[in-house]
């Protein structure tokens, strides 16, 4: 057992590192590389541990596989009906002006719903990041009208820097194009979803959620910092 966690906490190391030249670096990689240094000593010292602690680090293991499974089912569970107003795809990081991997995922997933729905409008979400030529909308349009998107649909909003920020400013530029009220396709990928969609519904913002797949090899980064922002949900929100 102990060289099975030994050899999943050298994967995880790898994982991390391999990201960090390959992402923009955010709270998960911190967080995984915390979580491959402790499966490594864990693995070297198994056999001191005392049984109490095996006890709680594989409670504490199996409670954290749970959690990653129910945001996993989720955000897989959107049922939309190719009937709603207006698609919301949720910004994330660049590479250079191009979407980066997580949001091009977010992107496709969008565009197969409006070319099933086409009096759908979408809104892009995201504003100038540190170091950024221009926004996320921006970037985010200049794709989706590169796949065959009209750009009278598309409908940029280009301030926000949080989650809770796209949905809060997306939502007043669309009170004024249905001023009798709408209701919304919210796309993120799979990971995201529960958050999103709760942060949604708290503000009012009626919307039916749709997963974009998560890239295989950023689904334990992903999924681990998810859970901590969850968790801060839970208590701040």
């Amino acid at each position: 057992m102990k060289i099975i966690i030994l050899l999943i906490g050298i994967l995880a190391a790898i994982n991390v590192v391999i990201l960090a030249f390959t992402s923009n670096i955010h709270q998960g990689h911190f967080v995984q590389g915390a979580v491959a240094v402790a499966l490594i000593l864990y693995a070297v010292f198994y056999d001191k541990t005392p049984f109490k602690l095996h006890v709680a680090i594989w409670t504490a293991g199996f409670a954290a596989i749970a959690f990653a499974g129910f945001l996993a089912v989720y955000g897989r569970l959107g049922s939309v009906d190719h009937t709603e107003d207006v698609v919301i795809v949720l910004g994330a990081g660049l590479r250079g002006e191009e979407p980066g991997t997580h949001l091009a995922r977010r992107l496709d997933t969008a565009i197969t719903y409006l070319n099933q729905n086409q009096d759908a409008l979408v809104v892009v979400t995201g504003g100038l990041g540190a170091g950024r030529t221009i926004t996320e909308a921006e970037s985010m349009e200049r794709y989706m009208v590169a796949r065959g998107i009209a750009h009278e649909r598309i409908i940029q909003e280009g301030l926000s820097t949080t989650t809770h920020e796209n949905l809060i400013f997306a939502n007043e530029i669309l009170e004024d194009y249905f001023p009798d009220g709408f209701h919304g396709v919210l796309v993120s990928n799979d990971f995201h979803i529960y958050r999103a969609t709760r942060m949604a519904r708290q503000l009012n913002i009626s919307v039916t959620p749709l997963g974009a797949p998560t890239p295989t090899f950023t689904i334990p980064i992903n999924y681990l910092r998810e859970m901590f922002a969850v968790v801060h949900m839970w208590v701040f929100r």
